[in-house]
């Protein structure tokens, strides 16, 4: 093997880090960023005596511990280094390796070391959130001359999130109590910026030592000094300033709350300035034309073609908050954005009709299976209608296109080999006569306990399960208790598929955008091992299987379902199969919440990879987390939570609904929808961030200048505020490009702040009343600030489409200018007529709000009983003692009792802290009964008790 690593980049030090500490036997080439070779030393090959004599390079620069002796130099360099700075790794077969950690992991699975889960968690972190946060840092110290410090703040919550899973767990090491590719991978990504563990602050204790002792073993010792050499790092400072500086948004996992601003902002340049004044200079003019596709929506030769599903609801109930925005509303916002950028885009979804969760809700509400489906699809279309979804089409999985297309892949499969035939161990409930498929069984959780875990999936732990598993089943229908007697299915075989899965899932993630937990869980399958999986249920619901012997089962609901994408579509255009069989001209994005992900992620793709008819397959494949309701999560068969239905008759525009759901988009962990917070949010993001601003710049035109956008004369400081609308725009643009919905909302939000503080320095209510020089100034203020609100009424418009219609109206934006460029133009140009300006939000009352949580339930709901009736004893399913509870309830104390300090150090409303407070004092009740103690109220404090 031949390592090639070039002086000076942070990427060698993490490779080098690798192959010292794992030994590893390789030749060493060093080069610069475009692959010149500078010097070279290589580990001795095997058979080879390490201590005969090779012909020396003068001044070898020393490698790491596994990295010694010496290269002839004959040794050929690696091809040029692609991109610049990043090492490459050939292997004896001839295989180059060119990502950094993936060369790490290499030179540790060589020497027998296997991933963990935990091992993979911490990788997949550093290579979506910590290596672009180090980048940015890096490159602000090397080019901004940023103090050492500053990178510190910029690198805070991530820091954070290391310094709180080393003092969670207690260990020496991030997975564990040895050293793992891991650490070594993290501690590359972080040396450069920090350079040694005095620059962390005093309460990172944990992360300091963990640091330190990496920083001090040896092979990352060696491989700083080989990697981090003045004159090396001067080259690549030089490299780095002719390079666009990297836009970054931070994943604020542990807060809903937007980044702080102060502080936060980087340098611009004069050619940034300039740039952005010459983009507004050249007006509307310079915009693309919006483009509209024609109807049916059809891919178009030479054009971006985006086709989007969002995971089909099932049929059997009301969506919650957390289905709207796990699936259609994060679909429906990158699909207005695609039209926005003049994509041609298909945004397909339906409901998902067939199985036994439709059998089972029709036999509780006495309706047949297809008058439940016509019953809740109606209820569902309604729902996304008010949400303002923009479905090009929604269907249903109940139609002749969808038995048609799914046989027609079965067939395919079973002509290949791809179906397996097996006697499978079923519950059959004798009473009811008849076998029992997976939702019609309840029954204890093998894994987790859970009292109420379905035949197909546990609600708590979220693992799947095979009926026959579940501990004390019942039948749903009679509660009687099932027997288990053979019966015969048909299985698709995946580990057969598994050598046509493995190529396209590694080529989907080199191309395509996947969520870092999608990328995770179908890892996890895929090393875990496939095994065959059954596609045939015995039920009447469901699309039928044409073979004999099987004719009276249908198609279980996870092979047929996602059959349910291509089916919809055939039912909006018979020319379907342009969009599913046209993987060279299409582009496709599935949306879902992460339970969802190994069907999209590899029993479907199988499904299609074996049925052999050039189907489109998901290139993007973006899962949320999950979203909680206030102290529980929602459950559609519990009834917890605020339904779709509910929703609309809250009072609240769904426009808030929207926003809110989106401000808390669960990308990178779970959140929580609390009303509190909604209530916040609507009265500090909304009304007095965002609606202030687009109303006052708008109120000052009407105000000051009858109604027409005045005169500008831009000065310099106008034009860094242009400078730093557009980097705001272009980071906007790039987050959407990755799906990052959440944070490309916060990019929206912070030009509204600029706006505001831009008002509020150069005060043109004054300044109208000065003289000729302060009126002009007056008017320039003006004409950039409605300006502003403009190109804000089209950002706004994947978010918030009924606001963003409403600006429109208000300002009189002409249509072409809706449309997203990549620059902030001037789009209403003096002498521009606006309508009549009128406020976009109103405020939420505390009263209201309590009495919302009151009416839609939740942990507030509960009423608290009076003080001479002691209230009653919390159920627990774990005994007083059980570790577990009690390191979840110690747990949930320590969160609370953050978020209260955290309210109290805000000044946040006494009502508010109250009620945390006494959430935490209730939680305390709990560990004290959970720990065997009294469960009396703690005594305040300066008061005994007598």
């Amino acid at each position: 093997m031949r390592l090639q690593v070039a002086a000076g980049g942070p990427a060698a030090l993490k490779v080098l880090a690798a192959a010292g500490a794992a030994a590893a036997p390789v030749r060493l080439v060093w080069g610069g960023p475009l692959g010149e070779t500078a010097a070279a030393v290589a580990a001795p090959l095997p058979g080879r005596d390490p201590l005969a004599p090779v012909p020396v390079i003068p001044t070898p620069r020393r490698g790491p511990p596994g990295l010694t002796g010496l290269l002839p130099p004959a040794e050929r360099p690696l091809a040029p280094l692609r991109p610049p700075w990043v090492p490459a790794l050939e292997l004896d077969s001839g295989t180059v390796l060119f990502s950094p950690n993936a060369i790490c992991q290499f030179f540790f699975l060589a020497r027998g070391e296997e991933p963990t889960d935990l091992t993979n968690q911490w990788l997949e972190w550093e290579a979506t959130e910590l290596q672009p946060a180090a980048s940015a840092a890096l490159y602000a110290q090397l080019v901004h001359g940023r103090k050492g410090l500053e990178a510190v703040q910029a690198l805070g919550k991530l820091l954070a999130h290391i310094e709180q899973n080393l003092s969670r767990t207690g260990t020496a090491y991030l997975a564990g109590d040895t050293k793992s590719v891991a650490d070594v991978v993290v501690w590359g990504t972080l040396f450069p910026v920090l350079q040694d563990e005095t620059s962390l602050p005093s309460e990172l204790q944990a992360l300091r030592i963990w640091f330190q002792s990496m920083t001090l073993s040896e092979a990352c010792r060696k491989a700083a000094d080989s990697v981090l050499m003045p004159k090396a790092l001067l080259e690549f400072k030089s490299y780095l300033q002719k390079q666009p500086p990297p836009c970054l948004a931070m994943e604020r996992a542990t807060s809903n709350e937007p980044e702080e601003e102060e502080g936060s902002e980087r340098a611009l340049t004069e050619e940034e300035i300039t740039a952005a004044a010459d983009a507004w200079a050249r007006g509307a003019a310079a915009l693309p034309k919006p483009w509209q596709p024609q109807k049916p929506v059809l891919p178009v030769e030479g054009m971006r073609n985006v086709l989007i599903t969002s995971a089909l609801p099932y049929v059997n109930n009301v969506p919650h908050l957390g289905n709207i925005i796990g699936c259609v509303l994060s679909a429906d916002t990158f699909a207005r954005y695609c039209r926005l950028r003049n994509w041609n885009t298909l945004y397909v979804c339906g409901t998902d009709e067939y199985g036994t969760a439709t059998e089972t809700k029709a036999v509780e509400e006495g309706l047949t299976p297809q008058e439940i489906c016509n019953k809740y699809n109606a209820i569902h279309t309604d729902i996304y209608r008010w949400f303002d979804i923009s479905f090009d089409y929604f269907g249903r999985t109940t139609t002749p296109y969808q038995t048609t297309i799914a046989q027609d892949i079965f067939q395919r499969l079973l002509a290949r080999g791809f179906l397996l035939q097996d006697t499978v161990e079923q519950l059959q409930c004798e009473v009811c006569q008849r076998f029992l498929a997976d939702r019609f069984v309840e029954g204890t959780c093998p894994f987790c306990g859970y009292k109420e875990a379905r035949g197909d999936q546990c609600d708590k732990c979220g693992k799947l399960i095979n009926a026959v598993e579940l501990k004390n089943p019942q039948c749903k229908l009679c509660r009687a208790v099932p027997v288990v007697k053979p019966t015969q299915h048909l299985f698709l075989d995946l580990p057969k598929l598994e050598e046509r899965l493995e190529p396209w899932l590694e080529q989907s993630w080199a191309t395509g955008d996947w969520t870092a937990n999608a990328r995770y869980i179908t890892r996890s399958w895929i090393r875990d091992g496939l095994k065959p999986r059954c596609i045939t249920r015995d039920l009447k619901w469901g699309t039928p299987v044409p073979l004999d012997g099987f004719r009276d089962k249908v198609f279980y609901v996870w092979f047929d379902a996602p059959i349910g994408y291509l089916s919809i579509t055939a039912n909006y255009t018979d020319q379907w199969e342009r969009w599913w069989k046209n993987p060279q001209q299409v582009e496709l994005y599935n949306f879902m919440a992460k339970d969802n992900v190994p069907f999209h992620s590899v029993i479907f793709p199988c499904s299609l990879l074996g049925a052999d008819d050039n189907y489109t397959l998901v290139n993007h494949l973006i899962a949320t987390e999950y979203l909680n309701y206030e102290d529980g999560k929602f459950s559609k068969s519990r009834g917890v939570g605020v339904f779709g239905d509910m929703a609309k008759d809250t009072g609240i525009p769904a426009d808030i609904w929207r926003f809110y759901l989106l401000y808390l988009r669960p990308e990178g962990q779970d959140s929580a929808f609390s009303w509190s917070d909604l209530m916040l949010k609507n009265n500090s993001e909304l009304l007095n961030n965002l609606g202030n601003f687009i109303n006052r710049a708008g109120m000052f035109v009407c105000k000051f200048f009858g109604g027409t956008v005045p005169n500008m004369v831009l000065t310099p400081d106008d034009k860094r505020l242009l400078a730093r609308v557009t980097l705001e725009l272009r980071q906007y643009h790039q987050l959407l490009e990755k799906v990052r919905i959440r944070d490309a909302l916060r990019c929206i939000l912070s030009i509204s702040r600029h706006g505001n503080q831009y008002i509020q320095v150069n005060e043109p209510w004054k300044r109208i009343k000065g003289d000729e020089k302060d009126r002009q100034r007056a008017g320039t203020v003006t004409g950039v600030a409605v300006n502003m609100a403009s190109m804000l009424a089209v950002l706004l418009q994947p978010y918030m489409p009924s606001v963003s219609l409403a600006i429109q109206g208000q300002l009189c934006i002409p249509l072409d200018c809706f449309v997203l460029s990549h620059d902030f133009t001037c789009t209403l140009p003096p002498g521009h007529r606006v309508g009549t300006v009128s406020p976009l939000f109103q405020k939420l009352e505390n009263d209201q709000v309590e009495a919302l949580r009151k009416r839609f339930g939740g942990g507030q709901a509960k009423q608290t009983p009076p003080a001479s009736e002691p209230p009653p004893a919390p159920v627990t399913l774990m005994a007083p003692g059980d570790p577990q509870l009690i390191q979840e309830l110690t747990e949930e104390v320590a969160k609370q009792g953050n978020h209260v300090w955290q309210l109290k150090a805000n000044k946040a409303e006494k009502a508010q802290v109250d009620m945390e407070v006494a959430k935490l004092l209730e939680l305390k009740k709990q560990l004290a009964l959970a720990e065997g103690k009294s469960r009396e109220d703690p005594v305040p404090k300066g008061k005994r008790k007598k």
